[in-house]
């Protein structure tokens, strides 16, 4: 059996998946301490909510263009830019204690973090081969998941011995040490063209990009997906430890693991689901992950011991968020290689619209109805995607005899949609 290494030659490939979980585990460190930093300043779940809308608000602001930009400047040059800017956002977040500051921080958060969530994603589809990249986006979603996982971790450690606001520096240290293993590793003209080979490979990266609503068509189930995700992750990341604080009495030291079990979930079971979406089909894996993560979603109703529930945060993890990298690999399979930087953009910007929604509704669901409404909500979102995978079936290239067999060409040109306008 060949072992990752073998599998993954490719340079530019293995300098994303170090910068990731270098970034990564920032991110699991500031996500981990972010809520509770907020509730010491004082501010509500209203409050909260609100904070992490104007987050998403940023994402959305800088997704857009997104395409544009890659089209414009190198992913090299976006992708260094973005992890400095993120350092110095999570750097001066502890240090803030007005709304308005913090509200201006957590908005360029999220600018900075899409743009390099585009930029890893663009570069990785790019150099990816047909018959494995979901496989390639399963270990970049695992070299994030490791660094979720190790983050609340190394923050539960800092918090206990040093004020919070060293937690966030840290984060910002290896958001810093990302973006030098960029600057210094990662060859610009590899990340702008497809691997050789791939795809018709330079010839097929100065093709001119799809029209938006032609990709908008294509990827209309990884969309669904990554805005059921973003709307259920912001709002789980907020609000799931506080209904385990007040409504099932958990300790708040324990709560901070939350992030660590989902990720850990993704970490183990990422690879799995990509493996088996690359031979069976994407939206049939997606659809079986979501059925099971909606039932886990719906049984914190009911779980009243804290090892159980951090079981069903784990399956959660383990099904839910393995759904993303397998979803990017579908979009990997029916867009032009030329669209992926356009693609990519589109589909980081339905993530942030879901964490934009997702926060104000949860919130408001959370202080009117208590905490199992807002579960069951988001458990109700996961099975509106289930249906909606199974509307649309046919946009898998699995679907269609031979079309999802290793080996076939990365890019499907699709027949016309009988459904579409």
């Amino acid at each position: 059996m060949q072992t990752v290494l073998q599998r993954v030659r490719d340079p530019a490939t293995r300098v994303v998946y170090v910068a990731s979980l270098l970034v990564g585990t920032g991110y699991g460190v500031s996500i981990a301490l972010t809520a509770l930093r907020l509730k010491a300043l004082g501010f509500g779940k209203p409050d909260i909510g609100s904070l992490a809308a104007i987050f998403a608000c940023g994402i959305v602001a800088t997704s857009l263009p997104m395409g544009l930009l890659l089209q414009r400047f190198t992913a090299k040059t976006i992708l260094v830019l973005s992890l400095a800017g993120y350092a110095a956002c999570v750097g001066v977040f502890p240090f803030l204690e007005s709304g308005v500051a913090i509200a201006a921080a957590r908005f360029f958060d999220g600018a900075f973090s899409v743009a390099t969530w585009v930029c890893f994603e663009t570069v990785l589809l790019r150099r990816a081969e047909a018959h494995q990249k979901a496989y390639v986006m399963s270990l970049y979603a695992i070299a994030v998941a490791l660094g979720y996982v190790v983050g609340p971790f190394l923050a539960k450690g800092i918090a206990a011995f040093a004020p919070l606001r060293m937690a966030f520096l840290a984060s910002s240290v290896l958001a810093t040490a990302a973006c030098l293993v960029v600057a210094v590793r990662l060859d610009r003209a590899a990340a702008e063209r497809p691997i050789a080979g791939e795809g018709g490979g330079a010839s097929l990266a100065a093709r001119a990009p799809e029209a938006t609503l032609r990709v908008l068509r294509r990827v209309r189930t990884s969309l669904f997906g990554t805005f059921a995700y973003g709307y259920f992750q912001a709002s789980v990341v907020l609000f799931l430890p506080l209904y385990l604080i007040d409504t099932k009495g958990i300790a708040e030291s324990r709560t901070i693991l939350v992030p660590a079990f989902f990720a850990a979930g993704m970490l183990l079971f990422s690879n799995y689901a990509g493996k088996v979406g690359d031979r069976v089909g994407y939206l049939r894996v997606m659809r079986v992950l979501a059925s099971i993560g909606a039932v886990m979603v719906a049984s914190f109703v009911w779980l009243t011991s804290w090892p159980l529930m951090c079981v069903a945060i784990f399956v959660a993890g383990a099904t839910l968020a393995t759904i993303s990298p397998v979803s990017l690999a579908l979009q990997g399979r029916v867009v032009d290689a030329a669209s992926y930087g356009r693609a990519n953009s589109i589909y980081n910007a339905f993530y942030a619209a879901g964490m934009l929604l997702g926060p104000p509704v949860s919130s408001r669901l959370f202080e009117r109805f208590g905490g199992g409404a807002m579960l069951g909500h988001l458990a109700a979102l996961w099975a509106a995607f289930v249906a909606f995978t199974i509307v649309f079936w046919r946009d898998d290239p699995a679907a269609r005899a031979g079309r999802g067999r290793p080996g076939a060409p990365a890019y499907q040109e699709l027949p016309p949609d009988p459904a579409a306008p």
